[in-house]
């Protein structure tokens, strides 16, 4: 792809990415892979127990993603989403598209789309937590790798980590002069360019800059009679990162962390009456390259935000302060009914508009502050420990706009809330090696939380439950675990372990009144099996989990009565097994298998919601009493073949492909067949040549090669309104190692 397609890239960040004297890939992580044996498995190593270890030897379940996995997500143009699958248990859905990814572990998460929304999955980039959705979208490139640990997390993360942690950890600066682009372009006009290089600035100084544009043409034509789009789903998004290390000995460090995200597109489109009634089939004839709206649909985002992480070594100890700023500036417009007109106002279309609903959401006035001092011991010996504090500050405000898709899409209201939240926690664990086999390990978090949430009056909203609310929670999160070593390649491990999520407050609106939800706690117990095979040819791990939510927080969307409710289930259960195997069979074969089975349960009787007003479900409030949890699929499945045929001169011809899995999930908190979202089978293909000992790569890829388009989302609004995952996208790829 030349450097001046213009139309495909942003002048600023493709003048950058063109002219780059860079090197070293992704492939190359730090942290993460320490040897490059041929058909030998890397030593993995993880943070998460904010202490760099081998993974076999950390007590709890850890999937980890970098190197080639990365690359074939961004080289398509993909967003978060498309991590969903690639571990055991982790789901990931959207209905605001690139924007507000959420987030399930194990079954475990949150549906509600407000943008003051909290998830018990959180995820945290260069140790500063993204707790807004919007924040959480940031894009994952040049990346050392991610990290996804099982929850509860609530002894060394925190609050709001019930569910687990999600981690991301960027490639850090060095003094080596190195660097990476990757350019790719495919179906669509899709375009990406990622690229990184480090900058030794002599002596003490050392900085590393990384930057990703990606492009997609509108490729949705809106065939309405009356519209105010004609092109839809197309997308310029756009990040950078600077870090600046500064490194005088070996006493002291300090790394300095700037980056921020620009993006414009399509909001997600929903698609009116796409769903066959009395099934949850696309229609006959459904095309998935058009639509027809008369209302609005566009997003923007900007996301700003900075850290920096100071390290004193001093004698026996090493001293942490980790400082974050974080601030989001969002708006994301869209035709909620999903369709154009309506009965009252003809013509209408396509099926039944009862009514015209075109609305937007925005975050303005954001910002997050967290302080995090923390100490640990560096001495040998059979004790480890770390203690610390931690501070957190959000405070934001939140537009919600209405509009008159029949009358040109002119705004009809305005509706302002703010939210407040503050927290602090004081947390400690600490490890003993008993024996040369056994080591235990054991963390202690108390956390006080505060939040207060306020609406700006006015005439249309429902005012019934008041305008205003407040929380004030404090809860005592804690873990225990043991590793056992069997032989020096097998450990066994198990762990108990509690987690906590603060109250949620949603605000009033026309289509309801101001709800609250009470802290969720969560207790959950694990045992698992992690052990290198055939000489570190082959790895495994396995494990077993059972956890029970108390009073978990769940959000009612839509249904007959249009409305969006906070409320609490008096407990909800889940337990499953989870598995990995790599391996090398051969030296240029690479075997990657996971998968697992997670199985959730509401149990609290008597708890009813509304159900859907156009779909098969009985009419009439539903219990969701033996119901399975929202977006929970039972089986996830990944699977990753990479062959490769070395040539004399140096070079290699390889074939990747990666395939996920999930089984059918449940959209909202009633059954309905409608809205059963049917399973899904995804895959990839990678063709390519790379030469010069890795340094250069071409490569064809396809993505989702079987063209799967069905329903993975829904509006229950009031007809069968849903929207569909990405179809086939092809092209091709170049990336340069200097």
């Amino acid at each position: 792809m030349p450097c001046s397609n213009r139309r495909a890239l942003r002048p600023t960040l493709i003048a950058a990415a063109c002219g780059m004297t860079i090197g070293l890939t992704m492939h190359t992580a730090s942290a993460q892979e320490t040897t490059a044996t041929p058909g030998v498995l890397p030593t993995v190593t993880v943070t998460a127990d904010r202490r760099v270890e081998n993974i076999k030897d950390v007590p709890s379940s850890i999937s980890t993603l970098s190197g080639e996995k990365l690359d074939v997500i961004n080289s398509s143009g993909e967003d978060l989403r498309a991590l969903s699958g690639r571990v055991p248990s982790l789901n990931i859905e959207s209905s605001f598209g690139r924007a507000f990814p959420r987030f399930y572990i194990r079954g475990y998460g949150n549906t509600d789309f407000r943008l003051n929304a909290s998830q018990p999955v959180s995820l945290i980039y260069d140790d500063i937590v993204q707790e807004n959705p919007i924040l959480k979208g940031f894009p994952a490139f040049d990346l050392d790798h991610i990290e996804v640990l099982a929850g509860p997390q609530g002894s060394l993360f925190g609050r709001n980590t019930p569910g687990g942690v999600v981690k991301f950890d960027s490639v850090a600066p060095s003094q080596k002069q190195e660097g990476y682009f990757n350019l790719s372009y495919g179906r669509f006009g899709t375009a990406n360019a990622e690229g990184a290089f480090n900058l030794p600035m002599g002596g003490a100084w050392a900085a590393r800059v990384s930057l990703q544009t990606q492009h997609r043409d509108n490729w949705v034509t809106n065939t309405a009679p009356t519209r105010q789009t004609d092109k839809l789903e197309g997308y310029d998004d756009s990040a950078a990162r600077v870090q600046v290390l500064y490194k005088p000995g070996a006493d002291f460090s300090a790394l300095f962390n700037v980056h921020g995200r620009d993006l414009k597109g399509s909001a997600r489109l929903f698609r009116a009456n796409i769903i066959k009634p009395g099934t949850n089939n696309l229609v006959d004839g459904f095309d998935p390259y058009t639509i027809s709206i008369d209302g609005k649909n566009d997003q923007t985002l900007q996301t700003y935000g900075g850290s920096a992480r100071l390290k004193w070594s001093l004698g026996s100890i090493d001293l942490y302060s980790i400082t974050g700023y974080e601030t989001v500036h969002s708006l994301s417009r869209g035709d909620v009914d999903g369709g154009y007109g309506a009965v009252f106002a003809p013509p209408s279309g396509p099926g039944v508009i009862p009514f015209p609903s075109e609305t937007a959401d925005g975050i303005r006035g954001h910002e997050q502050i967290t302080q995090e001092f923390r100490v640990e011991s560096t001495m040998a010996g059979p004790l480890k420990w770390q203690g610390g504090v931690y501070f957190f500050h959000e405070k934001y405000e939140i537009d919600a706009y209405g509009y008159d898709s029949l009358g040109g899409g002119a705004q009809t209201s305005l509706f302002r809330t703010s939210q407040k939240n503050d927290s602090w926690a004081a947390f400690g664990s600490v490890g003993y090696q008993v024996s040369p086999a056994l080591n235990v390990r054991a963390g202690l978090r108390y956390t006080h939380d505060k939040k207060d949430l306020s609406t700006d009056p006015d005439p249309l909203i429902n005012a019934s439950n008041g305008l205003a609310a407040g929380a004030k929670d404090s809860k005592v999160s804690w873990d225990l675990a043991a590793t056992y070593v069997l032989t020096p390649d097998v450990n066994v491990y198990a762990r108990i372990a509690t987690g906590y999520r603060g109250s949620s407050i949603q605000p009033a609106s026309q289509f309801g009144a101001l709800t609250a939800a009470s802290p969720e706690t969560n207790l959950s117990g694990e045992i698992g099996l992690k052990a290198d095979l055939f000489d570190k040819r082959a790895r495994t791990s396995v494990s077993l989990y059972q956890y029970r939510v108390k009073d978990q927080q769940l959000t009612a969307v839509g249904g007959a009565t249009n409305s969006t409710i906070l409320l609490n289930a008096k407990k909800a259960v889940g337990h499953g097994i989870e598995a990995t195997f790599d391996a090398y069979p051969v030296d240029n074969l690479l075997i990657s298998l996971s998968g697992s089975y997670n199985f959730t349960k509401i149990k609290s009787p008597g708890l009813t919601v509304a159900v859907c007003a156009a779909c098969s479900a009985a009419p009439g409030p539903a219990s969701i009493d033996g119901n399975t949890l929202p977006n929970a699929p039972r089986w996830i499945a990944n699977a990753n073949l990479r062959y490769g045929i070395p040539t004399a001169s140096g070079g290699e011809y390889f074939a990747y492909t990666d395939w996920s899995y999930r089984s059918k999930v449940n959209f909202f908190l009633y059954e309905s067949t409608e809205f059963t979202g049917k399973a899904l089978l995804t895959g990839g293909l990678r063709l390519g040549y790379n030469w010069n000992n890795g340094k250069y790569e071409a490569a064809l890829f396809a993505r989702n090669i079987t063209n799967q388009i069905k329903v993975n989302g829904a509006i229950d609004f009031n007809n069968l309104t849903g929207f569909i995952n990405e179809p086939r996208t092809w092209g091709v790829q170049f990336k340069a190692i200097f």
